[in-house]
């Protein structure tokens, strides 16, 4: 497809938009954890433009940023990170990222990392159309600013999820278990 026809089905979705509502954070199952973890990247502030770097294949150079987290509750067991675009045109937000057992004692991710061939401390669950690791930021061009919410949960105990594990599966683990939360929102947008 052609950028300037990309760019014209982009403007004619311009309104249509997963939403926030579906966003793993605002699952009713866990939406009642507190919010009080901190979760950062060196390489972008909230609500910030996310550099190419980190932007999907064909379109950056499908790198992970860093990321930092804080205020993990005393009791931790495992940490769950989320990567989700609630402005993508579809029914849903399309799902970025899921990495589930992560140490509790990890305070962050190097730049890089979240990818299977990294041999990381911890495990990948399945993402949009099967995907596995990190798959970046690869909005319509025209469609305007996507939003990429970086989720973290902070679970009582290890979560008991098969390798490759699909949203639906891990948000059902997470109910019940989870301490806390935090979330960082970076921007990317395709002109």
């Amino acid at each position: 497809m052609t950028p300037a026809v990309e760019r014209m089905i982009g403007h004619w979705l311009w309104r249509v938009r997963a939403g926030d509502r579906s966003l793993a954070c605002n699952d009713p199952r866990i939406s009642s954890a507190p919010e009080t973890m901190s979760l950062t990247s060196p390489a972008f502030n909230e609500n910030g433009p996310m550099p190419r770097l980190y932007a999907g294949q064909g379109v950056g150079d499908n790198i992970s940023p860093p990321l930092e987290w804080s205020n993990v509750p005393l009791g931790t067991k495992e940490l769950v990170l989320i990567m989700q675009d609630p402005d993508a045109p579809l029914p849903r937000p399309v799902v970025h990222l899921i990495v589930i057992g992560i140490p509790s004692d990890l305070q962050g991710v190097p730049e890089g990392s979240l990818k299977p061939e990294t041999n990381p401390p911890f495990r990948f669950g399945r993402g949009f159309r099967g995907h596995i690791g990190y798959a970046g930021p690869r909005p319509v061009r025209g469609h305007g600013p996507h939003r990429y919410v970086f989720q973290i949960f902070a679970a009582r105990q290890q979560l008991d999820l098969p390798e490759k594990a699909d949203l639906e599966t891990v948000i059902a683990q997470m109910a019940d278990v989870l301490l806390a939360r935090g979330k960082l929102t970076g921007i990317y947008e395709r002109v």
